[in-house]
């Protein structure tokens, strides 16, 4: 007897197909499960002899050989439980063998037979769907899986409701595709008193996609000028709302069955290791710049992260995508994030203040900056000292412009930068590379010489050139200026100029 059915694993937020193959045949009682099974896979029959006892079901005494294809991919993770249970209740016949070869199935099962939550239930919908596939999943994930489209979902509390619903003794109906909510309010940019500069500079990296390095003493304001960065930016497309939502699936944090609209903020310790931050891990987990793609990673105290933890921000910020390398296979996420990170001018905090820095300036200051690399900082196109506000100013100072106003002004930029780019083109100037950075820059010939003798003046490397240009095309958008003039050029000058001496 031989029944089978498929599921996925995942590279990333790709799916790769799996078929559960399970044989039942005549010899000395056994229960076996090859295909490269991981320990979680491997103790699934375990699960699935539990479930399927719960159920008043008993396997029959013969020897069971299960097999998952293809046999050189490594399957972990405990979603494998449900195919395993359903194929071998087709081998059973239990439930018809055409009926299971229709669908792909995902989930855990408990030993009382409901069907447990795992990770990648929306990746998984669309892979079934592009398979022709409808997908058996459990209950609490159904609305994640039907953001897929046209995709079959059977959503079912329980193994138990499967074999009805096959039998025809009950109808599990597809699940609802759960409403867009209103977005939460995020804290507002009128409650900073004072930081204009800080503020233009909030403004432009959200414009364009920037990314940015916060400087100044502790209280200053630096996480508070942060945490109101992702308020600037405008909602995810529904492509990019889909390919984000993909990655939390797959790290297992997608709650509620809803797609993320906002872009997401991240903002890990700075006791984060590498593999915390870029990806890795057991089973090549996504990491804190996947799960902030198209959206912001916060780093706080940017020096005290662990000097290889930091320079491995380097390739990702490049190239838009991370890669965990593994003996076995190299697994990829999405990583364009934007980063923002802050960090004191010293150790202590208090550099420049003659009343309260510690003896050893300004040498801790030289050694506290030190643990950031030149390249690393190369790839930083906003750089802002922030001093701290005076107690009385702060009581004089009325509130500022609103996020929303600011929003709106970011929102027109975002919009010139989509028409000029085009569509499946870069989604901000940030992204503009290469020949598409010089054809659609329209840099005025007195802008392309400053930025030539500046280049030339603050030894810019070729990357803080291109960079120091992208910055005057947000600046150009956001005065609503079609082409870059000379105070657009001197302007993101200022910020890299700032960058240059903080390096050196």
């Amino acid at each position: 007897m031989l029944a089978e059915i498929a599921s996925f694993a995942f590279q990333g937020i790709e799916t790769v197909p799996v078929q559960i193959q399970v044989q039942i045949a005549p010899g000395l009682p056994a229960f076996a499960i090859v295909g490269l099974p991981d320990k979680a896979v491997g103790e699934s029959r375990e699960r699935v002899r539990a479930a399927l006892t719960a159920l008043g079901l008993s396997l029959p005494p013969k020897r069971i050989l299960i097999n998952l294809a293809p046999a050189d991919l490594q399957k972990e993770g405990s979603h494998f439980d449900l195919p395993i249970a359903l194929a071998l209740l087709a081998a059973m016949d239990v439930i018809q063998r055409e009926d299971a070869a229709e669908y792909a199935a995902i989930g855990e099962l408990g030993l009382d037979g409901r069907i447990a939550p795992v990770a990648g239930v929306l990746p998984a919908a669309i892979g079934a769907a592009a398979r022709g596939l409808g997908l058996i999943c459990p209950a609490a994930q159904g609305a994640e899986a039907a953001w897929a489209g046209d995709a079959r979902v059977l959503a079912a509390a329980s193994l138990l409701q499967l074999i009805n619903h096959f039998k025809g003794e009950q109808v599990i109906g597809p699940p609802a595709v759960p409403e867009l909510g209103p977005t939460p309010p995020g804290p507002d940019l009128a409650d900073v008193k004072g930081q204009e500069t800080a503020k233009r500079a909030l403004e432009v990296a959200a414009a364009g996609g920037h990314n940015l390095l916060l400087i100044g003493p502790p209280g200053a304001g630096k996480s508070m000028l942060a945490s109101r960065l992702p308020g600037l930016l405008p909602d995810l497309t529904a492509a990019e709302a889909l390919e984000v939502s993909m990655v939390h699936s797959v790290a297992g944090m997608l709650s509620g069955g809803r797609l993320l609209r906002r872009p997401p903020y991240r903002e890990p310790h700075h006791s984060a290791s590498q593999p915390a931050l870029t990806g890795g891990g057991h089973r090549a987990k996504p990491g804190e710049i996947s799960l902030a793609h198209r959206g912001v990673l916060f780093l706080d105290e940017l020096p005290e992260f662990p000097r290889q933890t930091i320079e491995a921000l380097r390739q990702p910020i490049e190239t838009g995508r991370t890669t965990v390398a593994r003996a076995s296979a190299h697994v990829t996420y999405p990583a364009r994030f934007q980063l923002v990170a802050a960090m004191n001018p010293c150790r202590c905090g208090h550099l420049g203040d003659a009343s309260r820095e510690c003896g050893k300036a300004p040498r801790c200051g030289e050694e506290y900056q030190g643990k950031l690399s030149g390249p690393l900082l190369d790839r930083i196109d906003l750089f802002v000292e922030i001093q701290p506000i005076a107690p009385a100013e702060l009581t004089r100072v009325g509130p500022g412009e609103s996020t929303a106003v600011v929003a709106a002004r970011v929102a027109a930029a975002r919009s010139r930068q989509r028409a000029r780019y085009g569509e499946g083109g870069p989604a901000c100037n940030a992204e503009a590379d290469g020949a598409l950075l010089r054809d659609t820059l329209m840099a005025e010939p007195e802008a392309l010489a400053l930025a030539e003798q500046a280049a030339t003046r603050l030894r810019l490397s070729t990357r803080g050139y291109a960079r120091t240009l992208r910055v005057a095309r947000t600046l150009a958008d956001l005065a609503g200026s079609a082409t870059v003039a000379r105070l657009h050029v001197a302007e993101a000058l200022t910020w890299r100029a700032r960058a240059i001496r903080e390096a050196a």
